[in-house]
Formats: C-alpha cells, structure tokens, sequence
C-alpha cells in the first residue's frame, strides 16, 4: 500500500466523528461562522474584503436589527439585543484587507428550558442526526444547529451588501407567501415590505397572513412560506459555466440555511409544465444593447448572468418546535412524547428574510471577484494602466 494510501487509512480511522467541518463558505470572499445558541456569543471571520471600504459598527447593526428576535408576537420572545462588535480588520473607517472578525455576545440564554428534553430527539430538529453524527449534541436550543447561527452570515452579507452598494448593485429579499396566502403581484410595493410584520410587499396579503398565523398558534402549531429575493444591476457573465454556476452557488448558499427545504431560480419547477417557445426568453436590440423580452430564465443562462433582473425563491418549513405533543424516542430507544416548551418562532419566514438577502449577498460578491480574472485584457488593465 502506498505510504500516502496509508496515512488516509489512518486518518479516517483516528478522526472518524470528529471532526465537524463545513462551517466556511465562499472562494475569494470567504466566510466562517462559529458559536452556538447557548454559548457565549456567535461570530464570524470574513475573508477576502478589499482595503478601503467604509465601513463600521453602525452599518452592520442595521443588518442584524432586521432578525432580531422579539419584534413582533410571531417571533420568539428571547431577548437579545444582538449588538454586533468588530474585533479586526477596520481601522479608522475603512477595511484593512485583512479578516474582519465580529462576534455578537448573547445575552438571554435560558439553556434550562430544554432539561427537560435533553435526552429527546426532537421531531424535525437535528438532535438524532447530529447525535448519530457526533456521539453527543448540545440540547439547549440545537447548539450548532440553532437558527441563531445565521447572525454571523447576516453580519458577513452586510459587509457584501455594503460592496455591491459601491458598483451600483441592490439585493431585496421579501416574504412571498406564508402558509397558503401568497402576495398579488398587481400590489406589489417594496417600500410595503418594513410596514408588516411578516416583510410582505402586499398589505393586504400581511393582513391575511397575520389572522391565517394567528390561527395557527391558537392550535398550538407553525407555519412556514417562501421567501423570494431579486438583484437589480448585474454585470453580463458574473458565474462559471459549470461547477461554479451563479445558480448553483446561490443554491448551495441558500439551501444551507437550516430550514429550508426547496430552492428555484426563474420559474423554477414551473419550466417542467411548459414547452420550449414559451420558456425561451426571446432577445432584443434596443439602442444597440441587447435586452430580453421576458425574464422566464432568473436572470441566469449557462450558469452566468445576463444582464436582467436576478430572481429566485427559497421555501422555509414551518418551525419544528410546537407545542402540541408529538411522538419521538429517547436516547434509550424508549418511545415516548414531548411538548417543546420554552420561547419559539411560530413562523421562522419574516426573521429569514434578511439571512436570505445575506447569503445572496455573500455568493454575489465572491462570484464578482473570481470573475474578475475571466479575460486577460481585465488583468492588463489592472496591472498595467
């Protein structure tokens, strides 16, 4: 057996569930997330930002306000104020270039709130897979796994969002529908979206959603919906044509937040209903710059932009944790039933609407940047003028 074929062997076996990797995401904008629910605080160290940007505090905190906890009576009522501080890479205003680390402390852990579940796998939480995974889990709250983990990429993606403010580029993320009431778009209004407590660019369809939620949580269950999100400003040929498709990065972003459960770009799963003259995206010359006439497509051909309006939609489930008794096991194999108490979101959608805005925000970036080496005339012009 080869020498290297050996240490493998050693390796796989010596570190065989040990090891939980995957916490960073990104090429030349790179991010890693760390902390749990009911440790002392969340962080991430962003990588790859450019020297220079305006950046503080401040613009950060607008980002985190945005799923903060306890804004509403559909949110939990944990009571965290997630004050964000920069440990490195900002001096006097601007980036340095080098890793910008932030932490968020928490404030409001009542880690005694799961002792009584500590020894239950949780329906449609990861206690049973992260236990099988691991040999042992983090019971107060999902540890790892918690929601409250996305603080660090709501923290990364201000940064990104602040970057693609610099080349005119906006990303707007929205509650398109929760449960069965889904907004009209003949209402549609973003300056609606900070109006209800659900970001819904429809009053009307909020209004719906708050009594079709209120129900729900009179039942002592949750509810979950779909968040749509748009890129307005996108450069011509921003993605790879094939492993590092915008499309597929987006999803993989995307599809690593924890509760999300389905991912379409364009119109989506509605492409397998329709023939191919009614879901080619026709092309125009208008002014000597070529448009499309539609935008079936997302914005996206051949893993690349095209120059119109980025859209896709992520569906959220609804919260795992309720109330009303549901069969599980315990760690002895033993069936049994529990009623999650302690502070949940009974619609984890309008807190998730700005971690979707994030992670587009930070696959945007890094894609921007590996483009940048696309054609030798770009590295002559940077090199050399």
């Amino acid at each position: 057996m080869p020498w290297h074929g050996a240490i493998s062997i050693y390796h796989r076996r010596k570190w065989k569930g040990k090891i939980m990797a995957g916490s960073t995401l990104g090429n030349l904008f790179r991010i890693s997330t760390w902390g749990e629910t009911h440790g002392k605080g969340v962080g991430v160290v962003v990588d790859g930002c450019p020297a220079g940007l305006s950046l503080c505090e401040e613009d950060i905190q607008v980002f985190l306000d945005r799923r903060r906890p306890g804004q509403s009576r559909f949110t939990t009522q944990r009571k965290e104020t997630d004050q964000v501080e920069i440990l490195s890479g900002v001096f006097e205003g601007k980036t340095t270039g080098t890793p910008i680390s932030m932490i968020v402390f928490n404030k409001d852990q009542r880690s005694r709130d799961y002792s009584a579940i500590k020894d239950c796998f949780r329906p449609g939480h990861a206690d049973y897979t992260f236990y099988e995974k691991y040999g042992f889990r983090d019971y107060r709250g999902g540890g790892r796994s918690s929601g409250r983990e996305t603080i660090a990429r709501v923290a990364a993606g201000a940064i990104a969002s602040k970057i693609l403010a610099e080349l005119g580029i906006t990303v707007n993320a929205y509650t398109k529908s929760i449960g069965i009431i889904e907004i009209d778009n003949n209402r549609f209004d973003l300056n609606e979206i900070n109006n209800n407590a659900f970001y819904m660019p429809d009053k009307e369809a909020a209004k719906q959603a708050e009594s079709y939620v209120q129900e729900r949580m009179r039942q002592q269950d949750s509810v979950g919906g779909v968040i749509e999100c748009r890129a307005e400003g996108l450069m011509v040929g921003i993605g790879e044509p094939v492993f590092e498709k915008i499309s597929a990065n987006l999803a993989k972003a995307v599809c690593s937040i924890g509760a999300v459960k389905g991912f379409e770009i364009g119109d989506g799963f509605h492409v397998a209903t329709t023939s191919g003259s009614q879901n080619n995206d026709n092309f125009i010359s208008e002014d000597g710059k070529i448009k499309k006439m539609t935008n079936h497509s997302g914005g996206t051909l051949g893993g690349m932009t095209d120059g119109d309006t980025l859209i896709f939609r992520a569906a959220f489930k609804p919260t795992p944790s309720i109330s009303q008794a549901q069969k599980t096991v315990n760690t002895d194999s033993e069936n049994i039933e529990i009623a999650i108490k302690g502070r949940h979101d009974p619609i984890i959608v309008p807190r998730a609407v700005v971690v979707v805005e994030a992670m587009a925000a930070i696959t945007i970036v890094d894609m921007l940047f590996m483009n940048m080496t696309a054609k030798m005339d770009g590295i002559k012009k940077f090199y050399m003028e």
